[in-house]
Parts: structure tokens; C-alpha cells; sequence
């Protein structure tokens, strides 16, 4: 094998995974104490029955350090070399949030940066961190999902309170081959400016959402970078058998498995335990379901997203054999 045929079948493979949530519950019934809505109808839209809600103690640093420390230590016996977080939240509009995060594992020197795309924002951060292996730059990359939505809403909406949670997930990828479980495939990655509108916060306490044309956005874009993510790895969406979608809401993942032709049995969620989580909520299902046992050795496994900006991501992997021995504090199980 020449040199350049081997940097060409560099891949990057899963080899951890983490997740935090805060230990807060606010519950339904919590907001329905405030609010003027019912338990009946934020189940009925959303499937979402609680959200864990960071206070002013817990930061998104405090959030990302949890999960990824969980990644290292549960996963293969690696460091990081890099490290990714895709965040909506960071603590400061400057500096980046990564650099502390990363010097809070005790990984000062290595490159640490954050990665902005909504709700995408951890498909975009894999794709990056596949990059970094593939040119060499590092062996071992972190990659972090971590946001606090919960403080994005107008306090007083009752149709968008609901949707958002805190937390964060990580992930451990490693440099191998692309025949091996856990290696990555291509990330089908899109974005649509014209719907910016669409999702927008210009502060804390002032997101805009037009629900019924991010419901039809969502279901689309997802779909369609899903179809595309297994036709790149040679499958057929039949031979899936987990699809991990971005938790939005129980109605959106729902239709996004029936237009793919997936089955109830094969769509992995936990919408209804966290609520939207933003970047954290794909490594957050990964190690909820990869804890209890719904994600196993082997599964062809679909992930894909969808957030504002507009953007949109889907990846495909055959999930690795590695332990994971703690579920994150307060996560259930919505099977």
C-alpha cells in the first residue's frame, strides 16, 4: 500500500461515549403550575413529559467536561490529541468555550475549538473531527455536544418552553480503518440560509420559531441526508437498524422513521425523559441507548439532524463493542 492510498483509508471510529445532565426535573406538571397549557397537550405534540434545566451554578463548560470525561473513561483506553463543541449556549461570545473545557481534562496544548450549526451541530463537529484524523492532524479527537436551550425561550411561550432541556454528550473517535465497527461514514452535511428566520434567538428569552414550516423543513431534510448517508455506505434503509435521530419532538422523529420506512422497534428516543437538547441531544440517545441496551455491537446505525441556520446532517456507522457502565444521572427510558 502506497503512503497516499493509506491516508485515504484513514477513518474515524467511535471508540466512547458520554453524556451529563443536570439534576434538576422540571416536570409537566411544573409548568402547568405557570403556564397556560396541559400536561395532555405538551405530551400530545411533543412526547416530552420532562426536561433537566441547568441553574446558574452549572455552565456549558461544567456540562461538556462531564460528558467527555464520562467518553474517556468509558470508552477505549485513549486521550484526546483535539477537541470539538458544538454549541448554540458557549459561557462567553468570546473566548471559545473549548479551550476551558479541554483544560479542565487536563488537555491544555492540544487544539480545542467550538462549532456553531443549531441543533446539527454535533454531525458538523464529527465531520470536522474526521477531518483532523484524516489530515493527520491528530490520532484521538473529543467531540462534544453541549447546550442550556432551556433559557432560550421567552419564559411566558407556552409552545416552545416545553420543547428545550440542558446537557451534553461527547464522543471518543480514534484513527482506523473504514472496514472496522465504529468507523464513520462520509457526514452528508446542508445548509439553507433563506430559512433563517425560521429558529432565531437574538438573546436569552427571545427565541422565534415558526413551528409548522421547521415541522415540514425537519422531516424533509432529515429524510433526505439520511437516504443519502446509508446509499454512501451501501445500504439499503431496510438494513438499518437504528435510527438515532435529533430528539426535536416525538412527532417529527416519528414521521422522519415512516417516510424512511424504519420501524417503531428500530427508532432509538428519549425525547420524552430530556426534551430538545440542541448539539447534545445525538450523543445524548447514543449513551442513554448504548447503556440500556437498545444500541448493540453491531446495529447499522443511521444519525442525522436537523437545526436552524437552516441545517441538516446525517451519518451512517456499524456501532463498536466498547463498555459503558454508567447511564447519565436522570436519564430514563422512552422506548
Amino acid at each position: 500500500m502506497t503512503a497516499a492510498s493509506g491516508i485515504a483509508r484513514r477513518a474515524a471510529v467511535v471508540c466512547g461515549v458520554g453524556a451529563a445532565l443536570p439534576p434538576h426535573i422540571v416536570s409537566n406538571a411544573d409548568l402547568t403550575a405557570r403556564l397556560e397549557t396541559t400536561d395532555e397537550w405538551i405530551r400530545s405534540r411533543t412526547g416530552i413529559t420532562q426536561r433537566h434545566v441547568a441553574g446558574a451554578d452549572m455552565s456549558t463548560t461544567d456540562l461538556a467536561v462531564r460528558a467527555a470525561a464520562q467518553a474517556l473513561a468509558d470508552g477505549e483506553p485513549v486521550t484526546a490529541e483535539a477537541l470539538v463543541v458544538a454549541t448554540t449556549t458557549p459561557d462567553r461570545c468570546c473566548p471559545a468555550t473549548a479551550p476551558a473545557v479541554a483544560t479542565r481534562l487536563g488537555l491544555t496544548g492540544i487544539p480545542a475549538y467550538d462549532l456553531a450549526a443549531g441543533c446539527t451541530g454535533f454531525l458538523y463537529a464529527l465531520a470536522t473531527a474526521a477531518g483532523l484524523i484524516a489530515a493527520g492532524t491528530a490520532r484521538t479527537v473529543l467531540v462534544i455536544g453541549a447546550d442550556r436551550l432551556a433559557a432560550l425561550p421567552d419564559p411566558e411561550d407556552r409552545t416552545t418552553v416545553p420543547l428545550f432541556g440542558d446537557g451534553a454528550g461527547a464522543v471518543v473517535l480514534r484513527r482506523g480503518s473504514a472496514d472496522e465497527a465504529g468507523a464513520l461514514g462520509p457526514v452528508v452535511l446542508g445548509s439553507d440560509g433563506t430559512g433563517a428566520d425560521l429558529i432565531w434567538a437574538p438573546r436569552p428569552g427571545a427565541l422565534h420559531m415558526d413551528g409548522g414550516d421547521v415541522f415540514r423543513h425537519a422531516v424533509d431534510r432529515m429524510s433526505a441526508a439520511s437516504l443519502q448517508a446509508a446509499t454512501v455506505m451501501g445500504w439499503e434503509l431496510s438494513d438499518v437498524n437504528r435510527l438515532a435521530p435529533h430528539q426535536a419532538n416525538s412527532r417529527i422523529t416519528s414521521f422522519v422513521a415512516r417516510q424512511l420506512g424504519i420501524p417503531d422497534g428500530r427508532q432509538l428516543s428519549n425525547v420524552g425523559e430530556v426534551g430538545n437538547t440542541g448539539a447534545a441531544s445525538i450523543p445524548l440517545l447514543l449513551a442513554d441507548a448504548t447503556a440500556d441496551g437498545r444500541l448493540k455491537p453491531g446495529h447499522r446505525t443511521l444519525l442525522t439532524a436537523f437545526g436552524a441556520g437552516l441545517t441538516w446532517g446525517a451519518v451512517a456507522l456499524i456501532w463498536p463493542d466498547f463498555p459503558l457502565t454508567r447511564l447519565p444521572e436522570g436519564v430514563g427510558h422512552d422506548r
